[in-house]
Order: C-alpha cells, then structure tokens, then sequence
C-alpha cells in the first residue's frame, strides 16, 4: 500500500478533469506546497463545504494530476473551469499531467487536501 495526496471535486468535475476538458480547478485557498504532484481527484456527489458533512464514504478515484501552479482566477479561465460564471476573489489552481484512473470501489471523500492509501501500483 501506499499513501496518496487525494482532493475531493463533486459531481461532474471528476469526470471533466479525467477526460481533459477541465485543467483549472477553482479554490478559496492555496495549497501548503507547489508543485503538487500525484495529487488524487476523488469525485462525489455531496458538495462538502455546504452540507455540514465533513466525509462522504462514496468517493470514487477519477485521476491523478499535477497542480503545477496557483493563480487569481481568472475570466479568461472560465472554459477551463467549466464553470458556469467567473466571480473575483477565488483561485485557479492548474492542473497539468492528468492520467485518467478508474477504480471501482469507493474511498472516502473529505474537506481539503487529505491522504488516503492505496495499492502502489495505481499510477
């Protein structure tokens, strides 16, 4: 086993930055280290932040990314978001080196950047 770096994104975010379409995603805080490297994206459905839920059980692996920088969101990131509107003040967090995963069952979900261990051979 092994110990990965994991970040939560819900529904359908994963699933956009594991087919490439999504290279930015947007955050209220920074990560304690840049570059981040082998960072797992783990898709949910409960949006964790809001809910009041700190853990939801039913992750699912989507990727693994590089963020490779930190920069004011921007309106021209808005494609590369994918998100509906551009509001100031958030950060755009850039991910390079996206290496699809699908692993069928679920690991936990959580609240910033967290570790969760896996089979070493998942990359």
């Amino acid at each position: 086993m092994k110990t990965y770096h994991a970040l939560s994104v819900v529904t359908p975010a994963g699933t956009r930055i594991r087919s490439g379409k999504k290279t930015i995603e947007v955050r209220l805080w920074r990560p304690d280290e840049l570059p981040l490297r082998d960072l797992l994206i783990v898709q949910n459905d409960i949006r964790l932040s809001r809910s009041r839920v700190t853990e939801d059980p039913n992750g699912r692996v989507m990727a693994m990314v590089d963020v490779v920088a930190v920069t004011d969101w921007k309106e021209e990131h808005l494609a590369a978001s994918c998100a509906p509107y551009w509001a100031d003040g958030w950060l755009a967090w850039h991910l390079e080196n996206i290496r699809p995963l699908d692993r069928a069952e679920p690991i936990p979900a959580c609240r910033r950047i967290y570790e969760v261990e896996l089979p070493e051979e998942l990359a």
